[in-house]
């Protein structure tokens, strides 16, 4: 369980700031470069949990650069190599300051609103006489304000969006049809893998240049929920759950131990033989969200692999 990443304090060639999220440490060099460190750190609910999970970097990263290369003939992204498991290095950008957030079933954070009785969530009209996990009569996107490390992120309209500064009504409409272009391919993937797209998350930024680009990650278990195909709708009829591959678990088994990030609430202990199941669960999420046999990485170092591997890159790439 020691050979985690969950802090990192790098000084790369050329180095010029850091950045600490949730999950990933973003470190900006000269010459318009951003090194992504895929940590193996585990948020829910906004809260960063104090255990570091076995191989959920390599797994995240290696799912986001699989999916951006899978998309990029729709919309361009920052990416330019991943040297290493844990890293991915791409072109500097000026990030929008929203997650764009698009459901296509009323799941997670939708469903939980929709049972307290909303019917509009983030300016969007949400269709009376839903179950839970039912199908939208459309692809409905629900944008949320980028928080910073150790804040909530929270729900925003398109209208208060624009109103307020945080984006162009023009920019915007490019993030939208992005947004929905990405959500279009992401569930031809999922479905051609057995799998339903269920909602994500996508966030964009600008390049020196002007142009807009996808950033971070991308179809990943963090940033998405997947439900198997088979036997979906026999569930739904029955009333049954959804089987998921996501993180949901993990928001679920802290719900039952009395934790939603909420004020004065304490993240319950994680046992070795918890953080392995977790570890378990995402190397099962990888291998059916690619359809490949996930291949753990050497990790007797993992930090001193990540610095050799960086910097030879950055060596050949000058």
């Amino acid at each position: 369980m020691n050979n985690t990443i969950v802090k990192t304090d790098f000084n790369f060639k050329n180095q010029t700031a850091v950045y600490k999220g949730k999950v990933r440490d973003v470190y900006t060099l000269k010459n318009n470069l951003l090194v992504m460190v895929a940590s193996d750190r585990l948020s829910a609910f906004d809260v960063v949990m104090p255990k570091g999970i076995p191989y959920k970097g390599q797994i995240l990263n290696q799912i986001a650069t699989k999916m951006m290369k899978e998309t990029e003939d729709l919309v361009p992204n920052w990416l330019i190599s991943t040297p290493d498991a844990n890293i991915a290095i791409g072109h500097s950008c000026e990030p929008f300051k929203v997650e764009m957030v698009i459901r296509g079933y009323l799941s997670g954070h939708a469903a939980r609103e929709y049972k307290k009785g909303v019917r509009i969530l983030c300016g969007v009209d949400m269709p009376e006489g839903m179950i839970e996990n039912g199908k939208f009569p459309k692809p409905i996107i629900t944008p949320a304000t980028k928080a910073d490390f150790g804040e909530h992120d929270e729900d925003i309209s398109k209208e208060n969006i624009i109103l307020k500064g945080i984006v162009s009504k023009s920019d915007y409409e490019v993030l939208e049809d992005y947004t929905r272009k990405l959500f279009q391919r992401g569930t031809e993937i999922a479905g051609k893998r057995g799998l339903i797209l269920v909602d994500t998350k996508y966030e964009f930024g600008r390049t020196s240049s002007g142009k807009i680009v996808l950033i971070d990650e991308i179809h990943t278990p963090d940033s998405s929920r997947y439900f198997y195909a088979e036997g979906y709708s026999l569930r739904q009829e029955k009333g049954e759950p959804q089987k998921q591959l996501s993180k949901e678990f993990v928001r679920q088994w802290l719900i039952k131990n009395d934790f939603q990030g909420l004020e004065n609430q304490t993240v319950p202990h994680m046992s070795d033989d918890y953080v392995h199941e977790v570890s378990e669960r995402y190397i099962e999420l990888y291998e059916n969200i690619t359809a490949e046999k996930f291949i753990k990485s050497n990790t007797s170092n993992i930090i001193n692999r990540i610095q050799s591997n960086v910097e030879n890159f950055l060596n050949s790439y000058e």
